[in-house]
């Protein structure tokens, strides 16, 4: 799932991209997390998901200031969809801003979050 942010751009993209396909977090002949998406040949699903930044603190219904309005956030997803084809991988998406049903079926107890704000991006 990707979040993009009103300020992300081409910097923004390029990190969460390289840190995607080069993250070590499948499990090698051994059980540690020694293999990445690249040394797998995994196959990507990349979903545009804006309720990523959802904002919580404050009352009971969250805020998306932080989120890109559609006309922008839709330019910068396709761009990082052309950057994670470019790695090799193959890539599959949804279709943006549209309601759909994404099923997914995690293959152990990993969940990892990636953001650029975490990097001073």
């Amino acid at each position: 799932m990707v979040g993009i942010a009103s300020a992300d751009g081409e910097r923004h993209i390029e990190y969460i991209v390289s840190k995607t396909v080069s993250l070590r977090i499948f499990e090698d002949s051994e059980g540690r997390f020694n293999l990445s998406a690249l040394d797998t040949d995994a196959h990507l699903m990349v979903i545009s998901q804006f309720t990523l930044y959802a904002d919580t603190r404050r009352g009971r219904r969250p805020g998306f200031t932080e989120a890109a309005p559609p006309n922008v956030a839709a330019k910068t997803f396709e761009a990082a969809l052309s950057k994670f084809r470019e790695s090799g991988l193959r890539v599959e998406t949804g279709r943006f801003q549209a309601h759909m049903h994404v099923e997914i079926h995690n293959d152990g107890p990993v969940t990892i979050m990636l953001d650029t704000a975490d990097r001073g991006l």
